[in-house]
């Protein structure tokens, strides 16, 4: 049961010329995420899925550097099982046994950034053996799922005015899905642009189909507050990052400012950023990234903050097949946890990387009970994409 050997992959997926989508993370010309891999010395393997950045056109190297180098050397010959006190060994580094001794955390430097997401990836894999030794699935460690299957919402929509109503329309006949998520933001320049493809968008959609809008973070507190009072009518279900994630009373001023629930998390690391998110009343939604903000373990803990403030959780699951499959155990399990991400961009790391491909049928996606993830990784996938 003892961890025998920790490795990392940056996997770097080229995506098609006419595949690709420019937003205001740039065109979008690969796909890139770190795969983590644990094999235990009774022959168990587990995967996990990090990422250096939310765009997915991102350079990995420093973080595979972070998991085989700062972290694998104190993982080698610990027990798999340990899930809980291995991740206070990763978060509080030299320290951790005052962690463990007197009850709270005694963090290194690095309790944000590339270490969390480097942990994000270990701690998955950790359950996804543990899911395997005991023949279960993740969600059912976590206490089982709520549901059988959850709704889906399909994430896209960067196409201008003229396009944009065709381009969700083709979203919704894909998969029969009852909710659609569009971009918009600095990459239409001024704020009624983006108003006017909200407007055509919902038009096109009729009042039946629920329609996010995602902003990346990139609108000024004024702007994002302007932008609500133009798409008042557009009856959104939620607008996501209206401003930088720095920006967190910011952020509490634009909810303030409107009846559009708004969500964000997805660039938070751990509880103590979702902590000040709810304490600041800034959102209605939280978005965890499991490969970020410290895999599931920590996901656990912030759903259970979601539920204590009635804040919903909506993974962000705009990764590979990995962190998808975290986040859909995370969200079946959790009371707050009520609809799932499906990405509508090419994504080779989430329809090739392994045998099991997530599928929706009316919109929504069944939760599956096979061990651990439930995820066959296709190694001559990983072979062929790993840098180096």
């Amino acid at each position: 049961m003892r961890i025998r050997g920790v490795r990392a992959f940056w996997l770097h997926v080229p995506i098609p010329e006419a595949r690709q989508h420019t937003s205001d993370f740039g065109r979008a010309r690969t796909f890139d995420t770190v795969l983590v891999r644990i094999d235990t010395e009774d022959g168990l393997t587990g995967w996990g899925e990090a990422k250096s950045a939310v765009g997915s056109d991102s350079a990995n190297q420093s973080l595979v550097t972070m998991v085989e180098k700062e972290l694998a050397p104190l993982l080698v010959g610990q027990d798999s099982r340990e899930i809980g006190r291995l991740w206070e060994v990763m978060y509080s580094g030299s320290r951790a046994h005052y962690a463990l001794a007197r009850g709270h955390v005694y963090p290194v430097l690095g309790r944000r950034g590339l270490r969390i997401s480097a942990i994000s990836g270990i701690d998955t894999a950790l359950w996804d053996i543990q899911g395997k030794r005991l023949n279960a699935p993740i969600h059912q460690l976590l206490g089982g799922r709520l549901r059988a299957e959850m709704p889906a919402y399909a994430s896209g929509g960067w196409a201008p005015k003229e396009a944009i109503g065709e381009e969700l329309l083709s979203y919704v006949a894909r998969g029969g899905f009852r909710a659609v998520k569009m971009r918009v933001g600095a990459q239409d320049r001024e704020v009624p642009v983006s108003a006017q493809r909200v407007a055509a968008a919902r038009a096109a959609l009729g009042p039946d189909i629920d329609l996010m809008c995602d902003a990346h973070g990139t609108l000024t507190t004024a702007e994002a507050k302007r932008f609500c009072r133009m798409v008042a009518e557009c009856n959104l279900a939620w607008f996501e990052e209206p401003v930088a994630s720095d920006d967190r009373r910011g952020l509490a001023e634009v909810r303030r400012g409107t009846d559009v629930p708004i969500a964000a998390g997805e660039s938070e690391f751990t509880r103590f950023d979702f902590l000040e998110l709810a304490e600041l009343r800034a959102v209605d939604i939280f978005q965890p990234d499991l490969a970020i903000c410290g895999g599931i373990s920590e996901a656990q803990r912030i759903a259970a903050l979601a539920a204590a403030y009635q804040i919903r959780l909506a993974p962000h699951l705009w990764g590979g097949a990995v962190m998808f499959m975290a986040g859909l155990h995370v969200a079946a399990a959790a009371p707050a946890g009520f609809i799932l991400e499906y990405s509508l961009g090419a994504n080779p790391l989430l329809h090739e990387l392994t045998a099991e491909k997530p599928q929706v049928a009316d919109g929504k996606i069944a939760i599956p009970d096979r061990p651990g993830l439930g995820l066959t990784i296709d190694e001559g996938f990983v072979s062929r994409y790993a840098v180096g």
